[in-house]
């Protein structure tokens, strides 16, 4: 697995998000880089991934691309690709990442399940330094207290020694189909907390349009993935 950067912009925020439950991550970092117009500035090279590419409107889609807003200095990596199996090297990337652009935060957006279904729909945070959790708590968002953490951000909370300034926006989703509300939750998590400005409620419908492209996406890696594994047992047969 390799890091690969065209610049480096200093003293950034990392923005992450994962393709897990409700895609919650996928469609906050996409919005993001739409609505901020972020450049494509790098990829994280995973040759232990499967071997697979999107392309969209004609244009390459990276599986792991690394975006910079340079108005708002945020790193976004935006993961269009399944990373079940890689998730140390991953979280391993990231820290590397965050070391290599001498970053101020790394925030992760993670989906949690929840089998209440309701109207309003809640956001929690961790965060491993006192100055952001007092942040949060400031601007009024609960701090997850119990709970169950999978995933690149279970890899990067448990590895302390890194001494990363890292924060953990949970959002809950009541699907594992993509969840435009619960990514515009997140949206409007993001905006308070680093003061984007950005107006998240376009997202409850703009998000719609996202939710095609990156389930379209999804299902397209999954059929080309389950293509390779025929031609694997074919070989093998």
């Amino acid at each position: 697995m390799k890091l690969v950067l065209k610049k480096k912009p200093k003293n950034s925020t990392i923005i992450e998000g994962f393709p897990g439950f409700g895609l919650v991550g996928t469609i906050t970092t996409e919005y993001l880089i739409n609505v901020l117009k972020a450049e494509l500035i790098g990829y994280v090279q995973a040759e232990e991934a499967p071997p697979l590419v999107a392309i969209h409107e004609g244009n390459l889609v990276q599986p792991i691309g690394i975006y910079y807003a340079a108005k708002q200095n945020l790193i976004i990596m935006h993961i269009m690709t399944n990373i079940k199996g890689i998730e140390w090297d991953m979280g391993q990337k990231l820290i590397e990442a965050y070391k290599t652009l001498g970053a101020k935060e790394l925030i992760s957006i993670e989906g949690v399940g929840t089998p209440t279904v309701s109207e309003e729909i809640n956001a929690y945070h961790y965060a491993n330094q006192k100055k952001n959790a007092d942040k949060f708590a400031k601007l009024g968002f609960t701090k997850l207290k119990e709970g169950i953490i999978l995933g690149v951000s279970a890899t990067l909370l448990l590895q302390t020694e890194a001494k990363i300034a890292l924060s953990c926006i949970f959002v809950e989703t009541h699907s594992n189909l993509p969840d435009s509300k619960a990514a515009a939750k997140s949206i409007e998590v993001l905006d308070k907390y680093l003061g984007l400005k950005i107006d998240y409620q376009p997202l409850l419908e703009q998000a719609k349009q996202f939710e095609e492209k990156i389930k379209g996406l999804m299902e397209k890696s999954a059929v080309a993935q389950d293509d390779s594994d025929k031609k694997n047992l074919s070989y093998l047969g």
